[in-house]
């Protein structure tokens, strides 16, 4: 990756790559694109009145969630009770947030056809999760992915590695949005950051304390339906601009952009082969290890209606990057052809990672611009509920009832040890994203999904794919992903350059999973392998058995109480 230098060139190119890390990491690139100082704007009505209505009928959907909301199943799971495609809606709402829409439509508006290698990872993760996880997921889990880590191997100290792994991709992912989220308000609504971030922390606790999965999947479910319809309509009176033709708007982007044809051509973002490896392994397995995501899994009655809920979650996501594809390129001509609005919304938003939000204002003046700030604020507060309830079972479930109660909590127990972790969660954002305002906290971002992708991924894979797994080897392998993802970024250009100021780093990729992600499973490979204990006698011996409970959809907590 380039080094931190103040030429042009290497200017555009550091805000392309914060552009970037808006796929995965949603909301920290949009905290990176306005990080700093930012100036307070003129109140947009429209986006308050919106903001209001959506918190409104949230507040209302909580009220009523709280009072369905009686046991740890119906606190983490909903009690399974979510059909199939409310649940992939939801699960698309977890995903897309408002920094998908503006980062993929800013590293499109800037760089073309590379930025598409960011939704491609992501489309690619999915049939993964649909084939290959998510049914054997379902059945052998309970409430979190850290059950079925531990659903055949014997030892606390393996769910204790899972469980940390799963809680520090939580906590960074959470730092993230609530940053994002706070410098989005301050920006549209006016309001100071400190008062902003705290707004966001409570209204997200009061979802998940009191509403649980019930209420955050209603969140979310309504958001996705905001963004969609949002982007459908924008997409609408973009292709209307270039008489409904596809052609015409490509041309013309072609034709306005700096970098004429070549637009459409790769290697304007990323030259080093092993580079756009690095972050196509990141892309995959970052996102298979997400917690928050993998845990919507358990909301449903069976595996086969996992598998359904992602069906239709790969359906509305590929549906809504078409249409941040015709956003980007559209917005090349659009915008630089009405000046006037390009300079306005660049003042007022914070330049071109705020594209999608720019010819929002172009195509619908203030009252489409209102509708969708408060969308893209709805759409983070969606993601930070399903977090700060991911985050609460990794304390109170992966904890505290499978380690320290020894899989006998008491249910009121872990109830409210479940409300203390949200509310501490809530807590915890505060402070973190008050610590991190206008710092660079791009480096907490990449160790989000470089842990994900290099703890939780290799063994959650490993456990339902590989019988001669071992206790030994998942604890090996997850403690030498955690490791070497966080040196390795502290070695990288994230920290070392943008963070610390040095010229080059020791290590060139922004992104460690092309080495902490191999490393992790050499790991788990080797130390399982050797492993001749008699506990791994026995774990290898019970795969099969543990399986063939599985597929006939008894599964692990179903079949011996687990």
């Amino acid at each position: 990756m380039p080094t931190c230098s103040s030429s042009p060139a290497n200017m555009r190119l550091r805000s392309i790559l914060l552009g970037g890390f808006m796929l995965i990491l949603p909301a920290i690139a949009l905290a990176e694109t306005i990080a700093g100082p930012v100036e307070k704007q003129p109140l947009n009505i429209t986006a308050i009145l919106l903001f209001l209505a959506f918190v409104l009928t949230t507040l209302g959907i909580t009220r009523w969630a709280a009072h369905r909301t009686r046991s740890s199943a119906d606190f983490y799971t909903a009690g399974g009770g979510i059909p199939a495609w409310q649940n992939g809606i939801a699960i698309a709402g977890d995903f897309l947030s408002a920094a998908t829409l503006l980062g993929i439509t800013g590293a499109l508006f800037n760089i073309g056809f590379d930025a598409l290698m960011l939704i491609m990872g992501t489309m690619c993760a999915w049939p993964i999760i649909l084939f290959l996880i998510s049914e054997r997921l379902r059945n052998l889990g309970r409430f979190t992915f850290v059950d079925v880590v531990s659903c055949r191997l014997s030892s606390h100290h393996v769910r204790i590695i899972a469980a940390l792994g799963s809680f520090a991709v939580v906590i960074f992912y959470l730092i993230a949005q609530i940053v994002g989220a706070g410098k989005l308000i301050q920006l549209l609504f006016g309001l100071d950051y400190v008062y902003a971030v705290i707004g966001v922390s409570l209204l997200m606790v009061t979802y998940v304390s009191f509403g649980g999965m019930l209420a955050t999947t209603w969140v979310q479910f309504i958001k996705a339906i905001l963004l969609i319809s949002g982007g459908s309509i924008m997409t609408l009176l973009l292709l209307a601009e270039f008489d409904f033709s596809v052609d015409n708007l490509l041309q013309s982007a072609a034709e306005t952009h700096d970098l004429g044809a070549r637009i459409f051509a790769p290697g304007n973002w990323l030259q080093q082969p092993l580079a756009v490896v690095s972050l196509a392994l990141t892309s995959l397995f970052g996102f298979i290890g997400l917690p928050h995501i993998l845990m919507r899994l358990f909301t449903v009655k069976d595996a086969s209606a996992a598998r359904k809920s992602s069906f239709y979650a790969i359906g509305i996501m590929g549906y809504f990057y078409i249409l941040v594809v015709f956003l980007g390129f559209g917005a090349i001509s659009l915008l630089k052809q009405k000046p006037e609005y390009y300079d306005l919304a660049g003042n007022l938003l914070g330049g071109q990672n705020m594209v999608a939000l720019h010819l929002a204002h172009a195509l619908g003046g203030d009252v489409l611009l209102g509708f969708m700030s408060a969308v893209a604020f709805a759409t983070i507060l969606a993601v930070v509920a399903g977090l700060t309830l991911a985050g609460a079972a990794s304390i109170a479930h992966d904890l505290y009832a499978k380690v320290i109660a020894r899989g006998k909590p008491h249910g009121a127990t872990e109830m409210k040890i479940s409300k203390i972790s949200v509310w501490s969660l809530g807590l915890v954002s505060i402070l973190l994203a008050l610590a991190f305002e206008g710092q660079n906290v791009v480096f907490v971002a990449t160790l989000s999904l470089a842990i994900a992708g290099s703890v939780n991924a290799p063994v959650l894979i490993l456990v339902m794919y590989w019988k001669g797994l071992t206790s030994r080897g998942a604890i090996a392998g997850g403690a030498v992903g955690l490791i070497s993802s966080i040196l390795l970024i502290v070695a990288g250009p994230a920290v070392m350059v943008e963070v610390l100021g040095f010229d080059r780093p020791v290590f060139p990729y922004h992104y460690p999973t092309i080495v902490s992600m191999p490393l992790a499973f050499i790991a788990a490979w080797l130390f399982s392998i050797s492993d001749k204990s008699r506990r791994a006698t026995t774990e290898r011996a019970d795969f099969d058995a543990q399986f063939i409970r599985s597929e006939t959809g008894m599964g692990i907590a179903g079949a011996s109480g687990h």
